[in-house]
């Protein structure tokens, strides 16, 4: 006999996943197929055919962790899918060198800590250790991402510590600044003084940077000055979190509009809130209720300071008023210390009272506080306590736990102080930045009006100032003599050549701090103009990304302008507070529109037990270790899939065993129905080709099923909708192996029926490869290759559903069917009736059940029925029910609820032509209610799942049905053994078998025919005494012997 030519790989029932992705993505370098795959498509006029992807730029000195291969993978998948749609679609990586993170690192290689060792060490080599270090990760960024099979750019790449980059920055600077929308000012600002410098109030906002701590809180006494016709003394209570900030007081606050009362005791009298005075029961047990006056009156009263430091201070240390001042805690006086706290800063203003804020750049008092000068801020909190009760002035001391901002690179409690510092006005254009976040299309959709939209309502100006070394400079020259104050702002390096007459190369300090001149308007010619020491906060410079990526504008000029918006940016969801805002804040201020026009925000990945993933705890399963054992694709799949592309969180456990469960989901059932076709097509030697028309009804409806997909997954993925996108895969997945392959088997045993079975499900395995080929790039690579011979599956276009003729009838009569039979098997699991034992009859009674008449034969054999009987009227065999969904009409009818649940359990209720419920005088809409067949009792049976028919089994077992039964057990017996012994699916075999059981050995004798065309035997008798592998068939034992014939 012949060998018959084999057109397709010979493939493992079990793919080797780890190693086809490494042969793949060798075969990828070889190809240059990512090049090529931009080759092909043309950009168009002016970019008309361009797809633009903005990558946001990872911190370039750390390692990719599980967010970044979350957003990395939807960062592959859309531009993936827009390429095969047509468009060109270019993707440049990013590296953000500046900032913290960056500095940190390297303080720690070098063993120090602090702007002064920093100094000290010289500002040259420690940033040209920032410079050698930042990108120290490289490899390894590269080597995960090309892993993980994204497609990007590494040698196209842009880093925000590049000259171009940084010139695009300090030019932004200026049209700010010349647009009135750039400022320097003393605010409050969030301080870290561990990193020795601020940070933006949206920093404190990511990341979770709030950490339950335990801090003092005190209630103090401020002895008020005496005014005409008082008596005795009086003093004012005030509660504090912060008993550090006492020292800096200059002020108490009140609420003009609240009622103050006057307790009085031993000759002292004591005021506080009214509202408050039961919180203080304790401590004013003994004293009595004098007076209540109102807030009003006590301002303008001015009082003993609580320490010395500041008396004299010009309008200090007296009563102002503010409405923010609440009664929801403390005593409803508030302590002011201007200098610690925007509110306070705020209040004194229009009382002129000064700014006072003795704290040094490392959290420490000054020597303005000689007590207390050289301690750490939080460190003075006892001390100052102890004082204070010593000095009679601590009325009571109480520990105070609550949420508190840390700085979120280390990780130290945040303090609030003043800070002279550059600002972005954004308060300035902010109803724009809302107006422009109207156009986005955000994913999901509450973002656009919930987390972006809230934060951009209450945007404040943004401090923009760094009192750090490495990072783009604030491009602001002064004048060293205030006698003659003169400010330059530079937005170009050709206008720092003309002015300082050197040769710009770099743009960092301290270069750039060595560029001084003398000020044109000092006629004496003796003050100089000097740069601010400060540096940009990285944020602005990965904000600035979409322009100084190009160098913009000095570069690139119409390619910007042309390509602006992007059509496309993801990462997760704490960057409404940073990335996303800082990109809404440059594009409005400088361009006055939208960053991008599309946004998918995702949630976070916790390890099983809801924490963060942590190195130290490894608490879950390492990236490479995946990739090695269960691969890329099946990692890009359990987290594309997953309610975390939503907006939502995901758990993973430590053995990535939900990873590999949902593998099953998608790429091990797309692999079967490729091995399943290869291994029956090589064993025919047979080569298929694409059909479009054929004549067999399960394969019109596959390929009907196959149209409708692709028409999902194109209209899903049009809408970055990756979730809806990988569910419709599933669900056609499953469609394809446990319906069509499994009700299609014999057509594949058997060519002499033809060949349009392999024709079909080459058809739709090819189609499939290319409309997944976003979703699972390498398996569907090999799978394309491996069928079509073609070059990359990456280089074709995305399949065109309209190449698949509509049959909606079809498409909808088949579902129906398999929902029918789906129903059945559920009803023989509940009866523990295994679904190889034939049953007598199964009635299927609903309105549509005429439906049903044209595939009964196909139905019977399906669930092992003789008989389908086939009714309209469900009445005999179900009672229709009515079931409520109390969440939804509560929300919406819920005084009415009572009555509506009362007839719903009546028949005093109608369902409309329009899909509505009419009930005790209400009208319900479709989604809140569901009319459900329950069966009557005694029947063996269940309602479909949208209640449109119930189906009933026949579940009496008959003699000659249960002979049937345990012939189809046994044939299933020796197929498990024809696989595990190898045998090609074409090989006749021997079989010898024997039973001590009567009942067993009739109903292998009597269907001796139908077992051996099943299992190709041709050979099938009984040998008694026979010893070899024993089976249990229906309720006895056999024991059987295979071999080839």
């Amino acid at each position: 006999m012949t060998e018959k030519t084999k057109h397709y790989p010979d493939v493992s029932a079990k793919a080797d996943f780890p190693q086809l992705e490494r042969d793949i993505l060798e075969y990828w370098r070889k190809d240059d197929t990512f090049a090529k795959s931009i080759a092909n498509r043309d950009a168009g006029a002016k970019g008309s055919n361009e797809y633009v992807f903005y990558d946001g730029p990872p911190f370039a000195n750390g390692l990719p962790h599980y967010g970044h291969l979350l957003t990395g993978y939807v960062k592959d998948i859309v531009p993936r899918y827009q390429t095969m749609r047509g468009h060109r679609v270019e993707r440049r990586f990013g590296w953000d060198c500046h900032g913290l993170p960056a500095e940190m690192d390297t303080e720690k290689f070098l063993g120090i800590s602090g702007r002064a060792a920093i100094s000290k060490f010289g500002i040259g080599k420690f940033n040209e250790t920032c410079r050698e270090r930042v990108l120290m990760y490289t490899n390894e960024w590269k080597q995960t991402v090309t892993r993980q099979a994204r497609w990007v750019s590494f040698d196209n790449d842009y880093k925000t510590m590049d000259l171009n980059y940084m010139e695009s920055i300090i030019w932004a600077f200026k049209e700010l600044y010349k647009k009135g929308l750039m400022y320097e000012g003393v605010r409050i600002q969030p301080y870290s003084w561990a990193a020795e410098t601020p940070v933006s109030n949206f920093e404190t906002r990511m990341d979770n940077c709030y950490r339950e701590r335990e801090d003092p809180s005190v209630t103090v006494m401020f002895t008020l000055n005496p005014v005409e016709g008082e008596t005795m003394p009086v003093k004012a209570l005030a509660w504090t979190t912060t008993p550090w900030t006492l020292p800096s007081n200059l002020a108490l606050c009140v609420n003009k509009e609240f009622d103050y009362d006057f307790y009085e005791e031993d000759g002292v009298q004591y005021v506080l809130a009214s509202a408050l005075v039961g919180r203080y029961k304790r401590e004013l047990a003994k004293a009595v209720k004098v007076k209540t006056v109102k807030g009003a009156e006590l301002v303008g009263r001015t009082y003993q300071p609580l320490f010395p430091y500041f008396e004299g201070t010009k309008n200090a240390f007296r009563i102002i008023q503010a409405d923010y001042v609440s009664t929801e805690d403390g005593t409803g006086i508030v302590h002011i210390a201007p200098g610690f706290g925007e509110d306070d800063m705020i209040a004194c203003q229009p009382y002129d009272i000064p700014v006072v804020c003795p704290v040094d750049g490392k959290g420490c008092f000054t020597k303005e506080v000689p007590d207390y000068e050289g301690m750490q801020v939080f460190e003075t909190n006892e001390p100052i306590i102890k004082r204070l009760k010593a000095e009679g002035k601590l009325v009571r001391k109480e520990m105070y736990k609550h949420n508190y901002p840390h700085c979120w690179r280390t990780d130290t409690p945040l303090i609030y102080k003043a800070i002279n510092s550059w600002f972005v006005k954004v308060t300035a254009f902010r109803d724009k930045m809302v107006a422009n976040n109207q156009t986005i299309n955000w994913i999901p959709e509450h973002i656009k009006n919930g987390a972006m939209g809230m934060w951009l309502e209450g945007a404040r100006d943004w401090s923009i100032s760094r009192n750090r070394f490495w990072g783009a400079p604030i491009p602001v020259w002064k004048s060293d003599d205030p006698k003659y104050p003169r400010v330059d702002v530079y937005g170009s390096i050709a206008e720092l050549e003309k002015d300082f007459g050197v040769k710009v190369t770099d743009l960092h300090r301290p270069f750039i701090d060595t560029l001084v001149r003398p000020n044109p308007d000092d006629p004496t010619g003796k003050s100089m103009m000097r740069r601010v020491d400060d540096v940009l906060d990285c944020w602005f410079e990965s904000g600035s990304m979409p322009f100084a990526q190009v160098h913009y504008p000095f570069e690139n000029k119409d390619w910007f302008e042309n390509h602006s918006p992007a059509d496309f940016i993801v990462e997760y969801l704490a960057q409404t507070r940073g990335w996303f805002y800082t990109l809404m804040v440059m594009s409005t201020a400088l361009f006055d529109r939208a960053p991008f026009k599309t946004c998918l925000c995702h949630g976070v990945v916790l390890d099983e037990n809801q924490q963060k993933l942590s190195k130290r705890l490894r608490n879950y399963p390492d990236p490479t270790d995946v990739f090695n054992t269960l691969g890329s694709d099946a990692l890009r799949w359990f987290l594309v899939s997953s309610p975390i592309l939503r907006g939502g969180n995901l758990s993973i456990d430590r053995e990535g065993k939900e990873i590999a469960k949902s593998s099953r989901k998608a790429l091990i059932p797309l692999w079967n129905a490729f091995y399943f076709f290869t291994l029956y097509a090589n064993a025919e030697g047979l080569k298929a080709k694409e059909l479009y028309a054929p004549k067999d009804i399960l394969d019109r409806y596959i390929l009907a099923k196959t149209r409708d997909l692709v028409k999902t997954l194109t209209e899903e993925l049009d809408a970055c909708d990756i979730v809806s996108a990988c569910a419709a895969v599933a669900d056609f997945l499953e469609i394809m192996n446990n319906w069509y392959i499994r009700r299609s088997r014999a057509r594949f045993w058997d060519v002499s029926q033809g060949t349009e079975a392999f024709d079909t499900l080459y058809t739709v395995l090819v189609t499939l490869s290319k409309a997944l080929a976003p979703l699972l790039p390498l398996t569907c690579e090999y799978i394309y290759r491996a069928l079509t011979g073609g070059e990359s599956v990456h280089l074709t276009d995305y399949p065109d559903y309209n190449a698949f003729a509509a049959d909606d009838k079809l498409v909808a009569d088949m579902d129906f069917v398999r929902a029918v039979c789906s129903t059945a098997k559920a009803i023989r699991e509940d009866h523990k009736l295994r679904n190889r034992l034939p049953l007598a009859s199964m009635t299927v009674a609903g309105a549509k059940t005429g439906a049903l008449n044209a595939y009964a034969e196909l139905i019977e054999d399906e669930v092992n029925v003789k008989n389908l009987i086939l009714a309209q009227n469900v009445e005999e065999l179900a009672d229709q029910t009515l079931y409520i969904i109390t969440p939804l009409v509560g929300k919406r009818l819920g005084r009415f609820m009572k009555d509506i649940l009362a007839a719903s359990k009546t028949t005093e209720w109608r369902k409309n032509d329009d899909g509505t419920l009419s009930i005790a005088g209400q009208t319900l809409n479709p989604d809140e209610f569901e009319l459900r067949l329950v069966l009557k009792d005694g029947k063996a049976g269940q309602a479909l799942p949208d209640n449109t028919a119930v189906v009933v089994l026949d579940t009496e077992i008959r003699p000659e049905l249960e002979r049937e039964g345990i012939a189809r057990d046994f044939v299933r017996a020796i197929q498990q053994k024809r696989k595990d012994s190898g045998f090609d699916v074409s090989d006749r075999i021997e079989v010898m078998y024997d039973s001590d059981d009567a009942t067993v050995s009739a109903a292998l004798k009597e269907n001796k025919a139908y077992i051996a065309e099943q299992v190709l035997a041709v050979v099938f008798d009984e040998q008694k005494g026979l010893t070899g592998d024993t089976e249990e068939v229906g309720d006895a034992a056999v024991a059987f012997k295979i071999a080839r014939a």
